[in-house]
């Protein structure tokens, strides 16, 4: 489990594609600088497993599932990615609960820049749209985050917004992101266990009465 609080901006160093698999290999001497084998590291949102490390980077392997999903089937060397360690029990829980297992991609709409803030706008795909609601949770390339702003339900083309102040355009890659460009999201574990449950309870309720 993760919180969203990014603690370090890592790079891509090598990446060693297979017929349905990667195996990546990322520089981050701060989040390495603890781990060992076995241990789950949050890149770019998406919770990988340490097979490898070797001085400041660590190796993890991508299954073809997840190179489906998220932006991973994408990075190459030199590519920055955020960087997280798994939390510690106890910790303060600086951001929300973030699995590091993402529902999709998105893609950044638009940027809106403030006096000392920046808006993005992402869409939001129908699938993902019952489980974003304004001012809940998200993580967008493992970066908790605030909902600011969303679409009315009424609209054919969802999106949301979030806010971003200055440490965090600096200190993650989303200062970087320019229109057009690809995201990880991941909803509000919350809110699916929420859809599950009314999709089963409305399943049931039709069973019975046929």
């Amino acid at each position: 489990m993760f919180t969203g609080i990014i603690e370090e901006l890592g790079q891509v160093e090598k990446v060693e594609r297979g017929a349905d698999a990667a195996r990546l290999t990322v520089r981050g001497p701060l989040v390495v600088a603890d781990a060992g084998h076995g241990d789950s590291i949050s890149v770019n949102g998406v919770c990988l497993t340490v097979v490898e490390r070797t001085g400041d980077t660590f190796t993890a392997d991508v299954m073809a599932q997840t190179l489906a999903m998220s932006t991973l089937d994408a990075v190459q060397p030199g590519s920055p990615v955020n960087l997280e360690r798994a939390a510690r029990v106890g910790d303060r829980l600086g951001g929300h609960i973030v699995q590091g297992h993402i529902d999709g991609t998105s893609t950044l709409l638009g940027v809106t820049p403030g006096d000392a803030w920046r808006v993005l706008r992402f869409s939001l795909s129908p699938e993902l749209a019952p489980l974003v609601t304004g001012k809940g949770s998200i993580a967008v390339d493992g970066v908790s985050l605030t909902v600011s702003n969303i679409s009315p339900a009424s609209e054919p083309d969802q999106w949301f917004e979030v806010s971003l102040i200055p440490e965090t355009l600096t200190a993650t890659t989303l200062g970087q992101r320019a229109a057009g460009d690809r995201v990880n999201i991941e909803t509000d574990i919350l809110a699916r266990h929420v859809e599950r449950m009314l999709a089963l309870a409305d399943a049931g309720s039709k069973r019975s009465n046929s």
